[in-house]
């Protein structure tokens, strides 16, 4: 390769053709997809890439086929929900790792208001990402909807309410990890189970709260309205709504928190309250993020797969782009017992 004032041309699409002994044609199939080339022509190809230290220019890429080769990764909360909940960078982390496989970058966006979310659609359906991994969607928020209906390609991390298949989505199974920890709570004797529910315009708060239920109801165990109070996954929510709980019942002997954050807040109200955990108050949470084990004592929660999640929401997303119809997967949660119950 020639040097221009002593800098060295970077490898180009020819240097890699010549290379491997192919043609351009072949090389720029293999960097589409590899549709109609052999094996033995593909390894080739990718051997000389990496002899020849190619790295697409995703620019002129994107003038020929009309792709921005990018995906955006689109979180419906206010910034600070972002940077408060581990579970948003665990899934963004996930997402960010499984992409890289792809060597397709992901675009972090914040829409936790009416004018964000107007700002990022328009950005969105002017083509400046192929598609969208969208996390945390509230009922009520169009933002789904919108894309959707501007064929933009869009997986949702759990499944949308009220949008059956017209997207896809996947997630945890929510109902059933409720139910296995509210069995759990009522295996260790506790009758006077509460509850913090995640939001209920959302499919995790909506879903948990219905496996608590059908639990208590097949026990046999009266559901008490006010064993029920509503956070938002905040920790600050679920100090608040522990507060509630003890002085609606008093005689309070166990608590399901919608997630291990809320949880964290709970184990405080409940510390203050001078009640003991788990002798007084059985704890359990949901996620099995980060905050279960920084707490004290160590949650028991429910474990979700979010590094199965993310692989899954980023393998759907780009069948997706590549012209397949929606898809939705649930994947199980699992029950890890710590020093809370």
């Amino acid at each position: 390769m020639s040097n221009t004032g002593g800098r060295r041309r970077p490898p180009t699409i020819h240097d890699v053709a010549r290379e491997a002994g192919v043609s351009r044609g072949t090389v720029s199939r293999v960097l589409n997809g590899g549709h109609y080339v052999s094996p033995a022509a593909q390894e080739a190809v990718n051997a000389a890439i990496r002899r020849t230290g190619y790295v697409v220019n995703r620019h002129a890429r994107s003038l020929i086929t009309g792709r921005s080769d990018s995906v955006g990764f689109l979180l419906t909360e206010p910034q600070e929900k972002f940077f408060e909940d581990p579970n948003f960078n665990i899934l963004l982390r996930g997402c960010t790792q499984a992409l890289a496989a792809h060597d397709i970058p992901l675009l972090l966006m914040l829409a936790g208001t009416e004018d964000e979310r107007r700002r990022i659609t328009r950005y969105i359906t002017s083509g400046h990402v192929d598609g969208v991994l969208l996390v945390s969607s509230h009922s009520g928020n169009p933002v789904a909807e919108e894309l959707s209906e501007a064929g933009v390609p869009l997986v949702a991390c759990g499944k949308p309410i009220g949008l059956g298949s017209k997207i896809s989505y996947v997630a945890a199974d929510d109902r059933d990890g409720a139910r296995d920890m509210t069995r759990h709570l009522l295996s260790l004797g506790r009758r006077r189970i509460g509850t913090v529910t995640g939001p209920l315009d959302t499919p995790g708060g909506v879903e948990r709260l219905a496996g608590y239920k059908e639990v208590l109801a097949e026990a046999g165990v009266e559901v008490d309205d006010r064993l029920v109070v509503s956070g938002d996954y905040s920790r600050l929510s679920g100090e608040r709504g522990a507060e509630r709980l003890l002085a609606q019942v008093p005689d309070l002997d166990a608590v399901f928190v919608a997630s291990d954050l809320m949880a964290r807040g709970v184990l405080t109200t409940l510390e203050r309250a001078g009640r003991r955990v788990p002798e007084d108050v059985a704890v359990g949470g949901f996620d099995d993020s980060p905050a279960a084990l920084a707490s004290s004592p160590e949650l028991t929660t429910m474990r979700q797969p979010f590094d199965r999640i993310s692989a899954e929401m980023v393998r759907v997303l780009l069948a997706q782009i590549g012209g397949e119809d929606t898809a939705a997967v649930i994947l199980p949660t699992e029950l890890v017992k710590r020093e809370s119950t």
